[in-house]
């Protein structure tokens, strides 16, 4: 059963827990900035994402505090310079980021007080973090403000004019490898999740039609009681189902399935040897198997 919840009646605090809670895991914008005075600042954000590539958006919220109703020294900073450097948050810097969400005196710099390293930008007068393995130069395009009381946001859209981005997180196609650049995640109240090992599965599917799509499995698969939701959805995600021909083919060259004798080939045995094979993610075999049904 669904608890069903007003927003409005809950109290800000209560409800922003529920929706950090729900509303996750989340990427961290680790935002530096520098006031009028030349003092540096670093806070992380994780109201935060990317919302275009042409022309390169990002996008992050600076809500107002919920005690006191004030606003931060990231916002002020940018309302000056209308300028930003957007990091990000491997495992390696997690703790050292969790200290700038101290609230220090506006004339205090992040960067002492956590022992982070600011380095020049190349285009933008606010400081990269060095330990950081991606940092976004911006160009703030616009502050849309949410609201005038505390928890309201203030979204501050950045165009990236430049992306200093760590030759070692990549892997041998150039591309950024998630175990390499082995980024953090924020969830609700205290908790965090690692986004690197075992936590990463590689999913494809098919954005292009034809896929076999959920009605045109066959029913044994649809009412499977021993395949997860999980699982039928990989299968209505192919992009054919196999024919028996093709099925019995492929089945005949498994072991396991040529184990069995002819009277065990039966839809309950068919469809725990196949489970066996989602579980240790033979796909192509676990689709075979079912296909000789």
């Amino acid at each position: 059963m669904k608890r069903i919840i007003d927003p409005k009646s809950l109290i800000v605090s209560d409800l922003h827990q529920i929706m950090l809670g729900a509303i996750s895991p989340r990427p961290i914008a680790f935002v530096s900035t520098v006031n009028s005075k030349g003092v540096q600042n670093l806070a992380p954000y994780s109201f935060f994402n990317a919302f275009s590539s042409n022309p390169p958006i990002i996008v992050f919220s600076s809500n107002r505090r919920v005690e006191g109703n004030t606003t931060k020294d990231t916002l002020h900073n940018i309302m000056e310079s209308m300028e930003c450097v957007v990091n990000v948050v491997s495992h390696s810097i997690v703790r050292q980021m969790m200290l700038c969400s101290v609230d220090f005196p506006s004339d205090v710099s992040e960067f002492s007080a956590s022992g982070l390293t600011p380095t020049k930008a190349s285009i933008v007068k606010a400081p990269m973090v060095k330990e950081s393995p991606v940092s976004m130069e911006c160009k703030v395009k616009e502050i849309i403000t949410l609201g005038d009381g505390g928890g309201a946001g203030h979204l501050i859209i950045c165009n990236v004019v430049c992306i200093h981005l760590e030759e070692d997180v990549l892997d041998e196609n150039g591309r950024i490898d998630p175990h390499k650049i082995d980024l953090m995640g924020r969830m609700g109240r205290a908790f965090y999740v690692r986004a690197s090992g075992d936590a990463v599965m590689a999913m494809p599917q098919s954005q292009q039609l034809p896929i076999v799509t959920y009605p045109n499995l066959p029913e044994h698969v649809r009412k499977s009681e021993l395949l997860t939701a999980n699982d039928i959805a990989y299968l209505a995600g192919l992009k054919s189902w196999p024919t028996l021909s093709e099925a019995m083919q492929l089945a005949m060259e498994i072991k396991e399935y040529k184990n069995l004798e002819q009277r065990e080939r039966t839809i309950g045995k068919l469809h725990q040897l196949a489970k066996s094979f989602f579980n240790v993610k033979e796909y192509d075999k676990a689709v075979a198997v079912l296909a000789t049904i």
